[in-house]
């Protein structure tokens, strides 16, 4: 469904967004279904707060091409260390990162409910490193969550394409700190 060209409004929608690069091709898809996504970024599993900010600095413009409004929850690694407390050793995309999905999609929740939106969803689907039905299993235990799995129909490509398009920072690491370091063993 094309929305332009449609007789229905929009339908609105909270967008979790965990970086700009990954909304780009998100907010494209959204709008093809017929949704009008207002982005939200929370995300304190990232590490360090400066790329935290880069992100968030990113996805600022990303809303700006897009001219969407974004929402954003003020830093708190703390509280994300104690939700992942027990699993810092785990594999990457395993228990720790579905506790870390729960964790964002707990915020983004809240956000829809406390901002009025019926609907939610989240960009983490769009990777090719994230597996898209343990997202989908956590998203379905909130209330409004909307499943959309963001890399097929080459999600993940275009959103490769648009960050080049718009110069967007594009990290090499999916956010925390154990992530950073399995990125760093795997590379020595």
């Amino acid at each position: 469904m094309n929305n332009e060209h449609s007789e229905n409004p929009a339908i609105p929608i909270l967008l979790h967004c965990c970086c700009g690069p990954c909304s780009t091709s998100s907010i494209e898809r959204l709008k093809s279904l017929g949704y009008e996504p207002h982005l939200f970024y929370a995300n304190s599993n990232i590490y360090p707060v400066g790329e935290w900010e880069k992100r968030y600095d990113s996805l600022k413009e990303v809303a700006s091409y897009f001219d969407i409004p974004v929402s954003r929850k003020e830093y708190d690694h703390g509280a994300w260390l104690d939700d992942v407390k027990g699993f810092e050793n785990e594999i990457e995309g395993g228990a720790r990162c579905a506790r870390c999905f729960d964790h964002n999609l707990q915020q983004a929740a809240q956000e829809a409910a406390e901002l009025g939106f019926e609907y939610f969803t989240t960009t983490l689907s769009v990777s090719p490193h994230k597996k898209s039905l343990t997202i989908f299993a956590i998203g379905n235990t909130k209330r409004g969550f909307v499943p959309v799995d963001f890399k097929k129909k080459d999600g993940f490509q275009r959103s490769i394409e648009l960050s080049k398009e718009l110069n967007l920072y594009r990290q090499n690491y999916c956010g925390c700190e154990f992530s950073m370091h399995h990125l760093k063993k795997k590379n020595s």
